[in-house]
């Protein structure tokens, strides 16, 4: 086939794995690919559908390939994903331009369907989510020094708010035998950092072991020699056990850092958005895993405006996170999804005051790390060099404290020759501009 095949992935790192099993797939049936998809003849789009601001960038996608369809520079639109699963026909029926449209259990039908729109079909295709496989070969598409590892995918807490159990289904492992393979294979291909990620890790192997795996896990990828750095993503609070933490502490690969969406600390709103736990709960927590493990970086994710939240609770919350001061923090302002059980609770703050909620949590964030990068201002730490900024002449990475396009920057001088992108280098740190550390390189 003389085709060449582009995708689009937007949206997780969840979504962003299926995108390079997809394109393994094309790849091993002999189907060109091309990373610049403007230039491409068949566009994949894999869309993301969790919250609104993630449909509207998929739709405007879609728009413009279509317009380039419209011109005659592509031929072929194809959208996939989570938005694709979730209204099905609806785009389809929309938006004309589309070739095909297809679910998450037909992502491995995904040669079998280029050909038929290449020839001249039209393909709608939703199979059972559970057909659709975790594992299988993939095409990295994030630099050759870091890559992420889906543990599973699904997932079973049925937040009132999310509509990932409907888009995604139910919670599914994969096993430790297959991860630890997949690790190794990407560790001999040059990956010195390993980001573990589902839609809660902390709960992976419960349905195929019958007990929570993680620290297990863990302790097996640790032995993979070519590893420097493991990462933590999406740890549930309630399920973070003395195992995991004393793992983590224990084992030097693992970065002490943890990403721990808590979404709220009032009761209240927690048991609305069908979340357990209260405000005590969650400093005890926070306060056993601070003393467990040393120096661990801690970042979270908060949710404002949900209908629950009055001002007494949003004024709890801000003192929580004053107290707690987390070292990474991310706000959104509440969606209302359709279908989901929050989607039909009564109306809470409008959307004016949603933004100004989630203002005043990010101005007290912006605080906090300010305070926080002062004092890392003379000590050395460790970075793994990622770039060079030709405008700014300077290398930048980032330091164990910081994932991959969530947190911030180290920027750093270096004389020329001494480091490479990929390298885990030492840098004395001797300011900071905004979220951001500045330093030179350490011999």
């Amino acid at each position: 086939m003389n085709y060449k095949i582009g995708m689009v992935t937007l949206g997780c790192p969840k979504n962003q794995m299926d995108a390079e099993i997809m394109l393994a797939s094309l790849k091993n049936a002999g189907m060109k690919l091309t990373e610049d998809s403007g230039l491409s003849d068949v566009v994949i789009i894999n869309t993301c559908g969790f919250i609104e601001d993630a449909k509207r960038e998929s739709i405007e996608q879609i728009l413009e390939f279509a317009k380039l369809k419209d011109e005659g520079r592509i031929k072929k639109i194809i959208v996939t994903g989570c938005m694709a699963e979730r209204y099905k026909s609806e785009i389809m029926k929309e938006m004309p331009e589309c070739d095909a449209v297809i679910g998450l259990g037909a992502n491995s039908d995904i040669v079998q369907v280029v050909k038929k729109v290449v020839s001249g079909q039209r393909v709608e295709r939703f199979p059972d989510k559970s057909c659709w496989s975790l594992d299988g070969e993939r095409i990295q598409t994030t630099p050759s020094f870091y890559a992420y590892l889906r543990i599973a995918d699904g997932c079973n807490n049925c937040c009132s708010y999310c509509a990932i159990p409907m888009i995604r289904g139910r919670y599914r492992s994969r096993s430790i035998e297959t991860l630890v393979e997949e690790a190794r294979s990407l560790a001999i291909n040059g990956v010195k950092e390993l980001v573990l990620v589902a839609q809660d890790t902390t709960l992976y192997g419960i349905d195929i072991y019958g007990r929570p795996m993680l620290p297990e896990l863990l302790k097996e990828l640790c032995k993979i020699e070519q590893l420097r750095w493991i990462r933590l993503l999406y740890c549930y609070p309630e399920h973070i056990t003395d195992e995991l933490l004393n793992t983590i502490a224990q084992e030097p690969k693992i970065v002490k850092y943890m990403d721990i969406p808590i979404q709220h600390s009032s009761k209240k709103v927690l048991a609305a958005m069908n979340r357990e736990g209260d405000d005590a709960a969650l400093r005890q927590k926070i306060d056993k895993i601070r003393n467990t493990v040393k120096d661990i970086v801690l970042r979270t994710t908060i949710m404002v405006g949900f209908p629950a939240e009055g001002k007494a609770e949003f004024d709890e919350l801000c003192l929580f996170l004053n107290d707690m001061k987390f070292e990474r923090l991310g706000c959104f302002a509440f969606s209302s999804e359709e279908g989901t059980k929050a989607a039909k609770m009564p109306n809470g703050a409008d959307e004016r005051e949603k933004q100004r909620r989630r203002d005043i949590v990010m101005e007290m964030q912006t605080r906090i790390l300010d305070d926080l990068n002062k004092k890392q201002t003379g000590k050395i730490i460790d970075v793994l060099v990622e770039s060079y900024d030709r405008y700014a002449g300077c290398w930048f990475g980032r330091s164990a404290a910081d994932a991959p396009d969530i947190d911030g920057k180290v920027f750093f001088t270096c004389p020329a020759g001494k480091v490479r992108a990929g390298d885990i280098i030492k840098v004395r740190i001797d300011g900071i501009v905004d979220w951001d550390l500045m330093g030179e390189y350490c011999e």
